[in-house]
């Protein structure tokens, strides 16, 4: 029997790639907006988008013409070396995007994770100080500093020994978890009098929507608490907003809906629309405080990502995708509320969202909210046979976080809905 192309690939995988570099079985091929076909031909509707990148779609025709006028001109040059306009034309439109009204500066870099250690090392330098807070169920990186700062240990500390000191986790308000707004505001009371000197805590960095945590939405009037209790201490409020940003939530930013001005954002993922591009804007003081040479890389501000990034900002604007977050979004979550109130699947213990971030936990017993990380697995599996791509999370792995484009057609999003609901009746019998 001839083997396919995926099993060949995957063979060569197994073969080639570090084993900590965890892929799926899906091997693309091509893609168009919504949808990937892989190397046997095979065609999936993307609920992924990249973990988030694809906002406005797989190769979105706007997108693909900017990259290529760009590539006639150059494709490096080191901003260090000979700088160029576009990245003054982005570092402008993000200053005036970004919530808050005071004076902003940007930087650019490349992933998720080198913004959220530039904003750490900006905070640093701005206060002379060194502690940094994050919270349970974060996710911040996979380097050194950024899996610190993330609140989950499988697989992102396990086996690497011990973490950088000064950094230290704080409860995340869950109610679906037992953890209250009450609770989570106490605890950094008594960490401030127990173990943590506000004087020496640099920034407090968090997630409006936590991505790799399970989706947990940060409430308005936490995120406010933090706020003043920053603004009570001296500390910096970093605002990661990764996988949250570019209208994914139905605003440009998560922290838009709290009315919350952060003095750092990060940004990354949805903003060049599938070109490795992030970036770090704020407070113009802060910005500067490290040295010249302090911050930025050879790569930082690619020239390709940065005119992705500018046409990208030019799509949300003109196809208002925020809206359109919104619209789906709301789409989204009355199919799950109406699948979770349907009779025999109880295994549906919360749905959850804002705008287009939208997920479901999947519990054994509604009562004892124990999670079924299994159960979790196997509708991800009966998704993938049936041709949609789902991605899991949680701390306890028992979380599916829904993440079409902001630019799926309606046919798809609601083929896509379909699978899901045949994919959980599935699963369910199964695993009975």
């Amino acid at each position: 029997m001839t083997q396919s192309a995926t099993a060949a690939l995957i063979a060569r995988k197994t073969a080639a790639v570090a084993r900590g570099v965890g892929t799926r079985g899906i091997y693309a091929a091509r893609a168009e907006n919504a949808q990937l076909w892989d190397a046997d031909g095979r065609r999936f509707i993307d609920f992924a988008a990249g973990i988030a990148v694809n906002n406005t779609g797989h190769r979105h025709p706007r997108v693909m013409a900017a990259v290529a006028e760009q590539a006639q001109a150059f494709t490096h040059t080191c901003f260090h070396v000979a700088p160029y306009e576009s990245y003054l034309t982005l570092a402008e439109r993000l200053n005036a995007l970004t919530p808050g009204d005071f004076s902003k500066k940007t930087m650019l870099v490349t992933t998720g994770a080198e913004a959220v250690e530039n904003a750490i090392k900006m905070a640093r330098a701005y206060t002379g100080r060194s502690g940094v807070i994050s919270f349970s169920g974060a996710f911040h990186g996979r380097t050194l500093l950024g899996m610190a700062l993330t609140g989950k240990v499988a697989p992102y500390k396990k086996g690497f020994g011990a973490m950088p000191p000064e950094i230290v986790h704080a409860p995340f308000p869950n109610d679906f978890h037992g953890v209250s707004e009450a609770e989570a505001i106490s605890a950094l009371e008594r960490l401030f009098a127990s173990s943590v000197d506000p004087e020496r805590v640099a920034a407090i960095i968090i997630e409006p929507v936590q991505g790799e945590g399970g989706f947990n939405i940060a409430p308005v009037s936490f995120l406010r608490a933090l706020r003043v209790l920053c603004d009570q201490h001296g500390i910096v409020f970093i605002a990661d907003e990764v996988q949250a940003g570019m209208a994914r939530t139905g605003r440009m930013f998560g922290f838009d809906h709290a009315g919350v001005a952060p003095d750092l954002v990060t940004m990354a993922k949805g903003l060049a629309g599938g070109f490795p591009l992030s970036a770090v804007t704020g407070r113009a003081e802060i910005v500067d405080a490290p040295l010249p040479g302090g911050v930025g890389g050879t790569y930082a501000g690619n020239p390709l990502a940065i005119a992705a990034a500018n046409a990208v900002l030019d799509v949300i604007a003109d196809e208002d995708l925020c809206a359109r977050a919104t619209e789906i979004g709301q789409i989204i979550r009355d199919r799950l509320t109406a699948m979770a109130d349907r009779q025999g699947m109880a295994c549906i213990g919360d749905v959850r969202g804002l705008g287009a971030m939208n997920a479901f936990e999947l519990v054994k017993d509604r009562e004892t909210r124990a999670p079924d990380a299994a159960l979790t697995a196997a509708i991800v599996a009966e998704a993938e046979a049936r041709g949609l791509i789902l991605l899991s999370c949680g701390t306890r792995y028992n979380v599916i976080r829904l993440l079409p484009p902001l630019t799926i057609p309606m046919d798809q999003l609601t083929e896509a809905l379909d699978i899901i609901e045949a994919s959980v009746e599935a699963a369910i019998q199964k695993t009975v």
